[in-house]
């Protein structure tokens, strides 16, 4: 059963930010992957939802979430305060988050910079390159430098298959749990999809984030990665980096990369087991 939906619109500096809130419960963010608006993990949501009121939101520039100056760029640093904003205007407590890929990266900015609004932060294989040694950095950096300058040059469905090889997802293999919901390629999702490979990747490219400070932040970081995706790429290869800095271990969960919207049922399994450990 899909749970009653509640809307919002929260004005930011530079900003109008979209967010809905779902189920019942304690509170319950998650920050989505890629060009993921607030329904990119809608059946996952459906799974939550009876035990947590889920927060989801269009990060700035994706779908419901304007910008004041359309051709205006991004920060991860933006984005974690949108999300710091948005959690002083529903509840004064901490809360858990799960993020996925780019969302774990705005985690981390939001556990150092307000720790005391973060409880745990479940860390699905951050795109940071940051937390790698520094030839490794360079050389992902450079990747996603190279993403950008072929959707320039041979538009956006060139870029996404090298977003895919980038982070090991295998589009002629969809493995799948049944009976999801449809997620087409929309205008929307077209437009969203520009936004984030022109000016996410450049937030994730520039970000500024000292990593050193994970390690003496309050919240409680897990780092996760999907049990499909492939051991020598970039996303899995963060998530581990991140495990090590914190002297942990790496927990699977179900799928690859897109774990939260092709394995819902089973993801919310994992994710309950792993706020709950």
């Amino acid at each position: 059963m899909t749970a009653t939906k509640t809307t919002g619109l929260l004005r930011v500096p530079g900003a109008a930010l979209s967010y809905e809130l779902r189920g019942t419960g304690p509170m319950l963010l998650i920050s989505q992957s890629g060009e993921g608006d607030a329904g990119r993990s809608t059946d996952l949501v459906d799974q939550l939802a009876g035990d947590y009121t889920v927060v989801t939101y269009d990060r700035r520039g994706l779908s419901r979430s304007t910008l004041d100056d359309p051709g205006q760029g991004v920060t991860l640093a933006q984005h974690a305060d949108d999300i710091h904003r948005l959690l002083a205007e529903l509840t004064d407590q901490p809360v858990p988050m799960l993020g996925c890929s780019l969302g774990a990266s705005i985690g981390f900015h939001l556990a150092v910079e307000h720790p005391e609004q973060i409880s745990t932060l479940v860390a699905h294989e951050p795109v940071t390159p940051r937390l790698l040694p520094a030839d490794q950095r360079d050389r992902h950096e450079r990747e996603l430098e190279e993403i950008q300058h072929i959707h320039r040059r041979d538009g956006l469905r060139a870029a996404l298959a090298m977003v895919a090889d980038v982070l090991g997802i295998d589009p002629a293999n969809p493995d799948a749990e049944p009976d999801l919901t449809p997620q087409p390629m929309t205008p929307q999702r077209f437009r969203n999809f520009t936004f984030f490979i022109e000016h996410d990747l450049t937030a994730i490219i520039r970000d500024t984030l000292d990593v050193t400070a994970l390690k003496d932040t309050p919240t409680r970081i897990v780092p996760v990665v999907g049990r499909t995706t492939p051991h020598t790429v970039f996303d899995r290869t963060c998530a581990t980096a991140l495990a090590d800095l914190h002297g942990t271990h790496v927990r699977e969960f179900p799928g690859g990369h897109n774990g939260n919207t092709t394995h819902p049922r089973a993801y919310a399994t994992a994710l309950r087991a792993a706020l709950n450990a």
